[in-house]
């Protein structure tokens, strides 16, 4: 993965403070891009492993279906109000479809831990429901940059 970061490292998170913020926030904005080219950007929730982002998808969604076209995506997660308070990341690459679609609970080692994550995280319970309306993508991202402006005050 290619920290993209050039102008920006002073405020860049450092892997620890990217794990943190990313295991705290729940919503994130994801963009796509349709066959003619536009882009689409939805709000979802996530988890994330230390690796990967996990997103769990309606599968008769518009993200969807362009995902199926052209699996490229870019995830931003932010924070923050005030200028000094803004934070986030974006994560960009390729979208990997795991486990069943929609998903009913087959076993899945793979989803094992992004699925107790997400359900610890998003609904406060230990094991995942599954309403056969829903399907895991995963995004190892091929490039992550972050900023967090709170640093600023110390330069």
């Amino acid at each position: 993965m290619a920290v993209t970061q050039r102008r920006g490292r002073r405020i860049m998170m450092t892997p620890g403070e990217l794990d943190e913020f990313l295991a705290e926030r729940r919503t994130c904005r994801v963009a796509t891009v349709s066959a003619d080219g536009r882009p689409h950007v939805s709000a979802l929730w996530f988890a994330w492993d230390g690796t990967s982002l996990w997103l769990y998808s309606i599968t008769r969604s518009r993200r969807w279906a362009q995902l199926r076209h052209d699996p490229r995506l870019a995830v931003v997660i932010d924070d923050g109000e005030e200028y000094g308070e803004l934070r986030g990341v974006e994560l960009s690459g390729t979208a990997v479809f795991v486990g069943e679609a929609p998903r009913t609970g087959e076993p899945c080692p793979e989803l094992d831990v992004p699925e107790r994550l997400f359900a610890r995280k998003n609904f406060r319970m230990d094991e995942m429901p599954h309403d056969g309306r829903h399907a895991w993508l995963r995004l190892a991202p091929d490039s992550i940059a972050s900023w967090d402006f709170r640093k600023l005050s110390g330069l």
